[in-house]
């Protein structure tokens, strides 16, 4: 199994006989400089070629690449051969010719934004953060420079990520590393995980990905949630830390139990395939569905996957179809051509031969090819066929009809 890349890690279906005999679906403010004991500027870089981590994947994606599984902000992994049948799991969709593909050692979400509530220093409520999160980015700027005078490390991180992200001041990724570094020394959790970030994708520093990878077990060491995650990918994929299928569950199970929809959706793939843990799919199932209710899209089909089928969970199509529509609405070509087979054979939704080759029109149109709907469309009413591929050239032209 390999885990799908959204930090790092991903068939012809073929109709076996009719749907009955068909097998389960797998289916800018006055510049501040840092204080005196300021690191230093590190030297100018060429900007690294490299581009942000990223884990991608997806547990219901079946091909799986050679390398080994993990998932950041990573997903999930790949089943293995595709299922001869009308619900078998998705096929890994090739990326565009001109998509750029980030570095397969490097986690996703390198983003410094979105810190979490910290409580400061001196233990009074941190109004600085309470500016941030409204959006007076000024005003957090200037209330932190006024703490970290005081060595607030709390506020080193804020002023770091707002120079990080240009929020309210000039973007000035030196500066940021300063702040963060000058955090880190005093041990803030945050800063320390987007030191981490910064030098997985060379931001203003030389890209050092072991120096990376420590920082990220000290971060996770110290309760950071996405870096217990990140760090858990490079354990999965043996990236900068020795090969560790346990140890990355373990990381996930952190993650995930502090909820982390990510850690969720990858922590449900180890327990899908049995891989570091034992094989539960009933743990799984579970997971999917937090990771489902947190908003997490693979998730959620993979969820629906489970639900059509009862896969660790109680068999229930129709809430698997009402899932499938909303991930279909939502983008997901796996969740569209799933969608399309329900609408085709009745199956947790009324048969809808128009909407069904409009649902199928469309995931093929995304890459999700499909021998079964191929075939379905053969033997339809010109008028109905006429019909669906009307409303999914309207779909396809961004007029996206509820239906």
């Amino acid at each position: 199994m390999k885990l799908g890349k959204a930090f790092l890690l991903g068939t012809a279906l073929a109709l076996v006989g009719d749907l009955a005999a068909a097998q389960p679906m797998q289916i800018s403010p006055p510049a501040v400089q840092p204080p005196a004991d300021a690191p230093a500027k590190p030297k100018k870089d060429k900007p690294s070629a490299a581009k942000q981590p990223t884990l991608r994947k997806s547990i219901a994606e079946p091909a799986r690449p050679k390398a080994v599984p993990a998932p950041s902000t990573p997903s999930a992994y790949a089943p293995e051969n595709p299922l001869p049948a009308p619900f078998a799991a998705p096929e890994k969709q090739a990326a565009p010719a001109n998509a750029q593909v980030a570095p397969t050692n490097t986690p996703t979400n390198t983003k410094t934004s979105a810190l979490q509530p910290q409580t400061p220093a001196n233990g009074q409520a941190d109004l600085a953060y309470g500016a941030y999160q409204r959006g007076y980015y000024l005003a957090a700027f200037q209330e932190a420079t006024r703490r970290a005078s005081d060595g607030d490390p709390v506020a080193m991180t804020l002023l770091g990520d707002l120079y990080s992200n240009g929020y309210g001041i000039a973007k000035d990724e030196k500066k940021a590393l300063a702040w963060f570094s000058l955090a880190a020394d005093r041990n803030d959790r945050q800063a320390i995980f987007a030191l981490a970030m910064a030098k997985f994708a060379g931001r203003g520093t030389a890209r050092d990905l072991p120096e990376a990878a420590a920082l990220l077990d000290k971060a996770a060491k110290l309760g950071h949630v996405a870096a217990a995650y990140n760090l858990a990918l490079l354990y999965l994929e043996g990236q900068q830390v020795p090969q560790d299928i346990a140890r990355a569950a373990a990381l996930l199970r952190s993650a995930a139990d502090a909820g982390s929809p990510e850690a969720q959706y990858a922590l449900a793939t180890l327990y899908k395939e049995g891989n570091g843990v034992p094989k539960d799919p009933a743990a799984a199932a579970k997971l999917l569905a937090a990771a489902t209710r947190a908003g997490n899209q693979a998730a959620e089909v993979e969820y629906a996957i489970a639900l059509f089928n009862g896969t660790g969970v109680a068999k229930d199509e129709a809430a698997a179809a009402a899932l499938f529509r909303k991930a279909a609405l939502r983008g997901s070509t796996v969740a569209q051509n799933r969608l399309a087979r329900i609408l085709a054979t009745g199956r947790g939704l009324p048969a809808d031969p128009a909407a069904a080759v409009k649902w199928h029109t469309i995931a093929k149109a995304g890459g999700e090819s499909d021998i079964f709907m191929e075939n379905y469309m053969q033997k339809m009413k010109d008028s109905d066929r006429a019909a669906g591929e009307n409303a999914a050239r309207l779909w396809l032209a961004h007029a996206r009809p509820n239906s």
